[in-house]
């Protein structure tokens, strides 16, 4: 059995939780901590732009009003609402030997003990299947959950599981969404769009490509039993020792540095 480390962070802010990913990928990647399965919650709600992503996507101004805050992700990928949800990240050297490879094919081992983990929860998904979405001259969604991605994970159509991967530092980190319960469409409140029609064609077509567990399961489970059950496939998938840790002093200090200097600044919120 390959040795892990597993994380279970506190709710976070987004900029708490975006340096804290940063950290453990670069410790990882240098090797000075095992790969890191980690597993977190958002406090508060918190809208999260891609990498590459525009931030005139976002309605500030409504923004305000749903009191929600806004981070940028290092990985790229398009907006994601943070709010009654488990979120994972994975942090590994490039070439570790169960996550070597390309990028997709590493995104696609990681959809495969994403998949363990939901039939844990008795959720019937699929994440075997490619996309083709980049049409010359479409105007880009900005919501991440609206379309699939290649070996995404969807539950009769719609997508579950909205995730991205980033490389530096000599690492990878791929983390994603997991929405457990309430309005999937929440997040076309807070992007911008020119008509309150528009908004509302939006928020159909986005209630129609994506779930959450709730509606699958006719319940919404426990973020512990949901945690407990994406730990079992990445355990199972991977014939891994997954063992209880706790970040470094090193990883604390800095995601610290990382949260006050550049995910909680507006010259990276708003660089784009």
């Amino acid at each position: 059995m390959t040795r892990w480390r597993l994380l279970l962070s506190a709710p976070a802010s987004g900029s708490t939780n975006m340096a804290l990913d940063e950290a453990i990928l670069w410790s990882a990647a240098q090797k000075l901590t095992p790969p890191t399965l980690r597993l977190y919650d958002w406090h508060p709600a918190t809208l999260s732009l891609g990498f590459a992503q525009p931030y005139l996507d976002t309605d500030m101004e409504a923004l305000k009003r749903e009191n929600w805050s806004l981070v940028r992700r290092p990985t790229g990928g398009r907006a994601i609402m943070h709010v009654d949800e488990l979120t994972y990240a994975v942090a590994a050297p490039v070439d570790d030997p169960l996550l070597s490879g390309s990028l997709l094919e590493s995104y696609r081992k990681i959809s495969c003990a994403l998949l363990a983990g939901l039939s844990v929860l008795q959720v019937k998904a699929v994440g075997d299947k490619t996309y083709d979405n980049g049409v010359t001259g479409q105007v880009v969604n900005p919501v991440c959950f609206e379309t699939p991605s290649n070996y995404e994970i969807t539950v009769n159509g719609k997508k579950l599981i909205g995730s991205a991967q980033a490389r530096k530092h000599g690492g990878l980190l791929q983390h994603g969404s997991l929405p457990i319960k309430g309005d999937i469409t929440r997040i076309t409140r807070v992007l911008k769009y020119t008509t309150p029609a528009e908004r509302r064609e939006a928020a159909g077509k986005l209630a129609l490509r994506a779930t959450t567990l709730e509606e699958i399961l006719r319940h919404a489970p426990d973020w512990r039993i949901v945690a407990d059950g994406i730990i079992t496939g990445f355990r199972e998938f991977f014939n891994l020792d997954l063992v209880p840790g706790e970040t470094t002093h090193d990883e604390l200090q800095m995601a610290d540095e990382l949260a006050r200097n550049k995910y909680a600044s507006p010259e990276w919120t708003f660089r784009i």
